[in-house]
Parts: structure tokens; C-alpha cells; sequence
């Protein structure tokens, strides 16, 4: 899949995957955790800053695995990546732009009160 198919494909079925509480909340926690290392990764590098990389990395790492968690509280499972490339691909898809979207739509709100999605 290239990346709009991915992009696609992951706001067609995010609602399904993310319905639980617990995992709503560690995701719009953990998110801008994750957006704001992305961030400061990209300004570490610029800088050469080496203790800066390690640590917007480490951020990173910590903020999806707390997401990984949250994920283990669904009903349905996520689809399992296909290949290093497609997690990688899928994770910031999901971090950058699709979750952002979930929540400036209204979708987080309505599922964490237990509405069902729009599409």
C-alpha cells in the first residue's frame, strides 16, 4: 500500500479499532507526546544535538508503546503490520494525521461517550 491507500485504509476503520475508554484517553494523551518528540527529534538533528535525538527517540518509543497498551483494552484487535515498513508507515500515519483528525472531527468525543461513528 502507498501511502493514501494507507491513509485510506486507516480512517475507514479507526473507529472500530479504537473504542475503549482506556485506550481513547492513553491515545489523546499520548499522541501529542508523540507528535511533540517527533518535533523535537527534528529540531535535535538539526542542531546535532545527539543527547536531543536519544531523547525525543526514547519519547517516541515510550508514547506508542503506552498507545500499544491501550490497544490491548479493545474489543478488536488492530490488523497486524505486514512488514517493518508498513508499522513504521502506519504508526506515524496514524500519529501525524489520522488521530488528529479523529479528534478535530468530533469521532473521539462521540465514541468516548458512546455514540456510534459517522463516517
Amino acid at each position: 500500500m502507498n501511502i493514501r491507500e494507507i491513509i485510506k485504509w486507516q480512517w475507514s476503520g479507526y473507529a472500530k479499532y479504537h473504542q475503549s475508554p482506556i485506550n481513547l484517553w492513553l491515545h489523546i494523551i499520548f499522541v501529542p507526546l508523540f507528535i511533540g518528540a517527533v518535533l523535537s527529534f527534528i529540531a535535535a538533528l538539526l542542531n546535532l544535538d545527539i543527547f536531543g535525538v536519544l531523547i525525543s527517540v526514547l519519547l517516541m518509543i515510550t508514547a506508542i508503546g503506552i498507545q500499544g497498551v491501550g490497544h490491548c483494552k479493545e474489543t478488536n484487535p488492530a490488523e497486524p503490520f505486514t512488514s517493518l515498513r508498513n508499522a513504521i508507515f502506519r504508526i506515524f500515519i496514524e500519529q501525524l494525521y489520522t488521530f488528529p483528525k479523529f479528534v478535530l472531527s468530533g469521532q473521539w468525543l462521540k465514541t468516548l461517550s458512546g455514540k456510534p461513528p459517522t463516517k
